[in-house]
């Protein structure tokens, strides 16, 4: 499932102008207050009705000024989490469940049982709101809005109350859901550190617009701890550590796992080498190019995804960009927990 969205509009001072496509998977709106992040996913939701335009779902059209469609909030089937749960105080969190089911509509979905599984929620059925922390809850409203059969999901800051233990505890829960539907899932978010943790896609907007779009280490700031975030599949096989394959190639990890994992590369982990290095034991070349050169990095395409290494401090050694070179991993990339935070100082090479 995909989201088209291409809509226009206007407050005295401000504008808003998007036309983008939203593909399956967590696509993060990013940008400082007043960008018109929460703007755009409440037009999506149906509580504002833009100038002129058309939102549609998976080809179901939701808005089109030209052909006079607008859908009401309610037959829209967009799930809509925000940044309080807003769960009914005086239901169960069973009742509080079942009430998304009431606007799920004829057909299939998602049943209780897989819902409360997939979220770890099925202890807390007979609960009430009062009695369950604050990631508890959010994880209680997801499941609410997944019942109701929704086309899509948005999420607006649902994690900007929680302070970090409970963002551990809900992160997982967020990249289980990732992987196991086709739901377009927009996740509204300040933390560019919450966003390379969840979303595979980034649309960074500005003034109103979307001024950049893609996987989030292109698109999000550079932090000073530069680098990119890879998922990243354990391999079968003996002795120390563990071998995974990533959108990079295979590497080596110092801890071992038998699910999937989230590895980090720092620039300061990667050599450029313009040619094939020796004497480097233990360390990972992989063959790259040279994309372009910006605020002291290189960024280099490897494999199918993109790695950063700082830039040489002499002009005159910095390969231009087209140039074949060779990346080298000085040290394991480091695994990361669920918020996005290492889990273990990476190993160095001999």
């Amino acid at each position: 499932m995909s989201l088209s969205v291409r809509i226009d509009h206007t407050w005295p001072g401000f504008a808003l102008s998007v036309d983008v496509t939203a593909p399956p998977g967590v696509t993060a709106l990013f940008g400082t207050s007043g960008a018109g992040k929460t703007t755009l996913i409440r037009a999506i939701a149906g509580l504002l009705r833009p100038d002129r335009g058309r939102i549609a779902v998976d080809g179901r059209v939701l808005f089109d000024s030209d052909r006079g469609v607008n859908l009401p909030p309610h037959r829209r089937r967009v799930g809509y989490v925000f940044q309080d749960a807003r769960l009914f105080p005086h239901l169960s969190v069973r009742q509080n469940l079942l009430y998304g089911r009431w606007f799920a509509g004829p057909g299939g979905g998602p049943t209780l049982a897989q819902i409360t599984d997939l979220l770890g929620i099925a202890p807390l059925l007979e609960r009430h709101p009062a009695a369950l922390s604050g990631g508890e809850a959010q994880r209680v409203a997801l499941g609410r809005a997944l019942l109701a059969r929704p086309g899509i999901l948005l999420l607006d800051e649902p994690l900007a109350a929680l302070d970090q233990p409970r963002k551990a505890e809900i992160l997982p829960y967020l990249r289980a859901l990732r992987d196991a539907t086709d739901l377009p899932i927009l996740h509204v978010s300040h933390d560019p550190q919450e966003i390379r943790a969840l979303a595979t896609t980034v649309l960074r907007l500005e003034g109103g617009r979307v001024i950049a779009q893609g996987p989030p280490d292109a698109v999000l700031p550079l932090p000073l701890d530069a680098g990119v975030t890879l998922r990243a599949t354990p391999r079968d096989g003996p002795g120390p550590g563990q071998w995974v394959d990533t959108a990079a190639g295979v590497l080596h990890v110092a801890t071992r796992a038998t699910g999937p994992l989230q590895l980090r590369i720092a620039a300061d982990q990667v050599m450029v080498a313009t040619a094939p290095p020796a004497g480097l034991l233990g360390a990972t070349v992989l063959p790259a190019r040279v994309v372009e050169q910006a605020d002291g990095l290189l960024r280099l395409a490897v494999g199918t995804t993109h790695l950063l290494a700082r830039a040489p401090q002499d002009p005159a050694l910095c390969p231009p960009p087209g140039c074949a070179v060779h990346a080298v991993l000085l040290r394991d990339p480091t695994v990361l927990d669920a918020t996005g935070r290492a889990t273990g100082s990476p190993s160095q090479t001999d």
